[in-house]
């Protein structure tokens, strides 16, 4: 089973629009990595988003390219910035189909984290907007690993 964690892409500055949708920079950015996803046979049933517009706007341009029958759906469990990854930690553990995590920095880094090394402190990939990391179920025993990690940058323009 995988689990791919993706740090929303740039949104417009509060000032800008409180709400925060996505920036232009971010749309391209969601697009090249729901492209590049896409080609290298990235599938997912679930794609689980926070409360935050810029999140769900993420998640919906990655279920629109990875797929039809994709469920989007607002996690139940809070997955902001600085909510605790206990509850969706646990919940990960009964998961049996790959799903999309789409939310916010710090609480994206603190998973990967707690998931591969048992302990939230210690960073394994380091999270910048537009970020995926693919963790893999079952490669180490009953353990995750990082199977791979991708930013928008590494894409081209």
């Amino acid at each position: 089973m995988h689990v791919y964690l993706v740090h929303h892409v740039a949104a417009k500055p509060k000032d800008e629009d409180p709400k925060r949708p996505l920036s232009d920079s971010g749309r391209e950015d969601i697009k090249r990595m729901a492209s590049f996803l896409a080609r290298s046979g990235v599938k997912a049933s679930r794609v689980i988003h926070s409360d935050k517009l810029r999140a769900l706007e993420t998640a919906m341009h990655l279920a629109e390219v990875l797929g039809p029958g994709n469920i989007v759906e607002e996690s139940t469990i809070p997955i902001a910035s600085n909510d605790p990854i206990d509850e969706l930690f646990a919940a990960i553990d009964d998961w049996t189909e790959d799903t999309i995590i789409a939310g916010h920095l710090p609480f994206m880094s603190k998973l990967a984290s707690r998931l591969v090394t048992g302990n939230e402190d210690e960073t394994v990939v380091h999270f910048k907007p537009g970020s995926v990391a693919c963790l893999e179920r079952g490669e180490n025993g009953d353990g995750w690993t990082v199977q791979w990690f991708v930013r928008p940058e590494l894409l081209g323009v």
